[in-house]
């Protein structure tokens, strides 16, 4: 069910790195990206897979992880994605992505979800180092990292608590909880 899917679906940051994600499986949820909308169906936004080390190791070091933790520099080796998609997009397409590259990290989360992968979309990114590292064109506008793998962490949901605080944090059995507001909460009218 896609209630289901949708929960399952989090921001998962640290993964068993040594169990691969295949290109063809990165191709399928690229697949799922291509299939989505795109406003005036211009269709301007291109991939770049990895999911071998020599060059995740060029992508790891330019993202910025989970800003609420701030004593967390990151997964720890062992711990990092297996795989990342990163999202460009076309300026001889369109100028303006609008809200196209939300719209497909949705679908390649949740058809990763489907596959018992995780993801985490990033969009704190040293683009000039991962421009430089991956030799990405300049008429390529660098939007967002998706990093993948098979979740190493528990991630629960947790009802807003009377203080209102949405930070998300870790607790001492380093299970990572979220907290969402109420559905009356986000209801207006």
């Amino acid at each position: 069910m896609i209630h289901d899917l949708v929960t399952t679906n989090r921001s998962y940051r640290r993964f068993h790195q040594d169990r691969p994600i295949d290109e063809a499986t990165l191709r399928e949820l690229v697949d799922l990206a291509r299939l989505s909308p795109s406003a005036a169906n211009l269709q301007p936004l291109k991939y770049m897979i990895s999911a071998t080390p020599r060059k995740n190791e060029v992508i790891f070091p330019t993202l910025a992880w989970a800003g609420y933790l701030k004593d967390w520099p990151g997964p720890a080796e062992g711990e990092r994605p297996a795989a990342y998609i990163t999202i460009l997009g076309d300026t001889d397409i369109s100028k303006g992505f609008g809200c196209d590259h939300g719209i497909v990290c949705q679908s390649i989360l949740l058809g990763a979800a489907e596959k018992g992968i995780g993801g985490c979309i990033i969009g704190s990114i040293d683009r000039e180092r991962l421009r430089a590292g991956l030799d990405i064109p300049e008429r390529y506008e660098i939007l967002l990292v998706i990093a993948l793998g098979y979740p190493s962490e528990k991630v629960v949901l947790d009802e807003l608590g009377t203080d209102g605080g949405i930070r998300y944090y870790r607790d001492a059995s380093d299970v990572h909880h979220v907290p969402k507001r109420s559905l009356d909460d986000v209801i207006v009218g």
